[in-house]
């Protein structure tokens, strides 16, 4: 019964929603799950749910990026126009 709780756990943690994070905040988490795959020592489970959540950080992260350049873009233009 504990293996199953553990693995909720990090279902849960995997499946966390990232959409309310700061693009600041959503970096350090994924630093820090990217370390911790590199780091080694986890089951095949822990790996693939981290590896979930990074990939949903980054993907997270490049929008917030994507956003910053469009809103820079805009002013860029619109200051060229007035």
């Amino acid at each position: 019964m504990g293996e199953e709780a553990n693995s909720a756990d990090r279902d849960s943690e995997a499946g966390r929603d990232v959409s309310g994070l700061g693009y600041e905040q959503a970096r350090e988490e994924l630093v820090a799950t990217v370390q911790r795959l590199e780091a080694g020592g986890l089951s095949l489970e822990e790996s693939l749910a981290l590896w979930e959540r990074g990939e949903a950080l980054a993907a997270h992260c490049q929008a917030k990026l994507d956003g910053a350049r469009a809103r820079l873009d805009a002013a860029v233009a619109a200051r060229e126009e007035g």
